[in-house]
């Protein structure tokens, strides 16, 4: 084992340049793929918190069943919760807000309708669920704030797609470095490899020094790219949170540790299986 290593060590310091662009790209990639991870899980939390706050109002016409819409709300399946408030129960809210409220009830009369409050599972069914609602007859109006909802539910679909898009592209780009430079660095030894082809050398026993040197450069790369990672996070949610304290900003090791153990272990991986794909082909094509 002390042979593989230290042909392995051999072998980086000749492919210099081929080993610190690889390691380079390694960590850019991991530093890509876990700041992405990192913002899926703050914007999964913050969708968790706007689907809690989310509600969908509908407004009754003064003839409406009331009882028999709110059991028709109740049955369907993207609703979790539905109330009814009676227009007298939305005075009495609005009036703790307004005092005057109330006053102006009594000249003109109580101009609030009796309303269905409606939870969702998820934010994305406050579109479907209003307009399932306002086709049921005796509802008037509907609002489930499709100015804000919308626009949030489209932004952070797009954001959580455009990053997962690029750490894939990144990732078989990193893969194919690692290829790369493994084989160069079987190239430059290729007399070497012959002579212990000839010699009896198993194919184990050549390809191990090359399967190390990959997996060394994917624990560098893994460590780097943690290293620089999580402070700049940590340092960041904490700028968040003081400038923003109403995002939900993901700071407990419990969640975190998973996650960049997560990052780390896939660089690894990736540095492992790149060296064993690469040198199982070029022994392929010396036969």
């Amino acid at each position: 084992m002390n042979y593989h290593f230290r042909e392995a060590l051999l072998a980086m310091r000749g492919n210099v340049t081929a080993t610190l662009a690889t390691m380079m790209t390694m960590t850019l990639t991991l530093l890509m793929l876990g700041f992405v991870l990192l913002l899926t899980l703050n914007v999964n939390r913050t969708l968790s918190q706007l689907e809690s706050q989310v509600e969908v109002a509908a407004f009754l016409r003064p003839d409406a069943q009331d009882e028999q819409l709110l059991a028709q709300v109740q049955a369907l399946p993207q609703v979790t919760q539905a109330t009814l408030v009676t227009s007298e129960q939305v005075l009495t809210e609005m009036t703790q807000d307004s005092p005057y409220t109330r006053d102006a009830a009594a000249l003109v009369g109580n101009p609030f309708p009796d309303t269905l409050r409606m939870r969702v599972a998820r934010v994305e069914d406050s579109r479907s669920v209003a307009a399932a609602v306002s086709a049921l007859p005796g509802v008037e109006d509907v609002e489930y704030g499709a100015g804000y909802v919308d626009p949030t539910v489209k932004t952070l679909t797009a954001v959580r797609g455009a990053g997962y898009a690029l750490v894939g592209l990144l990732l078989l780009g990193t893969l194919f470095n690692i290829l790369n430079a493994v084989r160069v660095a079987m190239y430059s030894r290729r007399d070497e490899i012959s002579v212990m082809r000839l010699l009896g050398a198993t194919r184990g026993f050549i390809r191990m020094p090359h399967v190390i040197e990959g997996l060394l450069v994917g624990v560098a790369a893994a460590a780097l790219s943690l290293g620089i990672l999580t402070p700049a996070y940590l340092g960041l949610a904490r700028r968040v949170q003081q400038l923003a304290p109403v995002f939900p900003v993901v700071q407990d090791a419990g969640t975190l540790l998973p996650l960049l153990g997560g990052v780390a272990l896939l660089g690894i991986l990736i540095g492992l299986l790149g060296s064993l794909f690469a040198t199982r082909r070029y022994l392929r094509e010396l036969e």
